[in-house]
Order: structure tokens, then sequence, then C-alpha cells
């Protein structure tokens, strides 16, 4: 049969999880098995097309029909696959009801408010980490799984002490979170007026004003994946012109007041400059006084560091097959 490895699990509702899709994940199995039947098929024609001495369009035409035979005889086998993933109609229908009205109601969310509440944040190369690490590793165990842990070499960033205060037009306490992998402040922080902006484009426009600001992008929420690549590369895009830090919007399309963090990239050869997410909130308000021709002014502190790569462990379950677990 066949083996499923999990590589840093991050919660215990994973067998759960997998458990639910019996049905699509054995439709995907047998698919792929008919697929694995038909490489060499066109493997065969492929090479066909390379040294076979027939003028070309024989050679198309005949391989055009070798395929269409080889779709056909999938087709004819569509049947069988249907008959096979019905066969686990009862087990879904089973598991399906332990999950909802069984034994294992609410064990998913009960086992991770129970991993956050015991273990909370967990940044590369930190205690926390560890923690999460053998909690996960014992629990998976528990649940009888196969786990294992692999040594590895790993990034250890560290966030440190952080604050920031808007000082000028009026003395406002502003939340905030380091993004990863950002460099610190000197101790006594960056003191700057800032420049505020919208998008890349607006920056650029704007590229004359950078020089020894404090950048705030507060860009429009769009989608997660278009709006990310600012506070993935906005640090370096200020940087290129002469900016002293940047302080980025969180990317959410909701906010109570809560920064949002996640991971950014200097690029090479562009000076790294320190860089933390802000509030939704935060960001709005400073558009709207620079847009009303205020002067901008906010002291960042940062305490943030890169040390050397930490040890630590990808942990791998494996629900090995039933009928070949040797394979």
């Amino acid at each position: 049969m066949f083996e499923i490895k999990v590589l840093n699990l991050c919660d215990a509702s994973g067998q759960l999880v997998r458990s639910r899709n019996v049905k699509d994940h054995n439709l995907k199995m047998a698919l792929e098995v008919r697929l694995n039947c038909l490489l060499p098929v066109f493997t065969s024609l492929l090479l066909s097309l390379v040294i076979d001495s027939h003028p070309v369009s024989e050679r198309i035409f005949s391989s055009t029909a070798a395929i269409r035979a080889a779709s056909n005889e999938t087709i004819k086998k569509a049947p069988d696959i249907a008959a096979e993933v019905g066969q686990y109609a009862d087990l879904a229908k089973h598991i399906i009801e332990l999950a909802v009205f069984g034994a294992a109601q609410n064990r998913s969310y009960r086992r991770l408010a129970d991993f956050t509440d015991t273990v909370g944040n967990r940044v590369s190369g930190s205690q926390n980490l560890e923690m999460a690490i053998k909690y996960m590793h014992n629990a998976m165990t528990q649940d009888g799984l196969d786990v294992h842990l692999e040594p590895v070499k790993i990034p250890h960033w560290v966030r440190g002490q952080e604050s920031a205060e808007m000082i000028l037009p009026r003395a406002k306490s502003l939340a905030i979170l380091g993004l990863g992998s950002s460099v610190g402040t000197p101790p006594e922080g960056v003191k700057a007026e800032v420049l505020v902006v919208q998008s890349f484009e607006e920056l650029k426009r704007r590229a004359s004003e950078a020089a020894g600001r404090i950048v705030v992008f507060n860009q429009p929420f769009i989608s997660y994946g278009e709006t990310v690549s600012y506070r993935a590369f906005s640090a370096s895009e200020a940087a290129r012109l002469g900016a002293v830090a940047t302080l980025i919007r969180s990317v959410t399309p909701f906010s109570i007041n809560s920064p949002h963090t996640g991971s950014q990239t200097y690029q090479e050869g562009v000076k790294r400059i320190p860089t933390a997410c802000i509030t939704v909130e935060d960001a709005e308000l400073m558009w709207r006084l620079a847009q009303s021709k205020q002067k901008i002014v906010v002291r960042l502190i940062m305490g943030a560091q890169t040390l050397p790569d930490a040890d630590s462990f990808n942990t791998v379950a494996e629900i090995r097959g039933w009928q070949h677990p040797e394979q």
C-alpha cells in the first residue's frame, strides 16, 4: 500500500482531518495509480518523436492515436474506480458520525486549545518551539502513530523588547510586532518623521521624500496572496530610497487594534532597516493625519536580533499501509 509522512505538524487534529477525507484520498490514490500506469506509454511516444525515422506527420498521427487509445482505456476503467471508492462509504460514514456526534466530538478543538494554552507562540529557535515538538511527539505517539524526530538546524531569530510611539502631532502608543528576521534599532531607538504611502507605486512617485523617514505602508487589503508582498518586501523597497525604518499595516481584512506579524525578506545588496507591523487602525490614523498635512513623528525601539542557527527537530509521523507495510 502506501505511507503518509507529515512534517512539522502544528496541532493534534491532523489524524482526524485525514480520516475524514478518506473518500477523496482514495479517489486521488486510484487516479494516481492509473496515471502511473500510463507513464511508460507517454514516455515511448515522446521518444518516438525524436528517434523515429517516419515523416513528422506520420509520427504525430501515430502518437495521437496512441494517446487516444490510452485515454479510452482510462475511461473504461472509471467505473472500476468509482466502485473501489464506493467500498469506503460505510467507513467514511462511521468516521463522520464519530467526529460529529460520537466520542471525537469537539476533540480537535479541545486538543488545539490545550496545545496553544500550554505551549503558546513558538518562534523558530525558541524554547516554546522545543516544547511544541515534544508535545506533538507525545500526542501522536499516544494516538498510535509511528513517530520519530529528525535532528535539523533552524534559524534562530529573537524579537526582543519593542515599542513604538507617535510623538507628533500628539502622543500615542502604537501596537507593533517586529517582522521575522528584522534587524533591531539602536538601544535609544529611531526617531524620525513619517512618510505614509498606500502602494509601492506611490513610494516611487514620492521617492525624494523618503530619505531619513520612517515609511508607513497603509496598503488596502485586497487578498492575502496579493497584499502580503508589502509585508515581505517593503523594508528593502524603502531602504533603497534612504528610509530608516518601515511600519507595515497588518495584512488582514479585520482588526481589533491587533497587529499581525509574519516573515519578511531583505534583498541582497540593500541596507537592512528595522521593520514591524502596526494595526489597521493606526495605519489609517496616520494616513488621515498625513492627508490633512500634519507632521507625524514616531519613535521606534526594537531589540530584534538573529542568533546562530539552533538545534531542533522535524517531527515525522507515519501511517503505514496494511497490505505492504514494508514499501
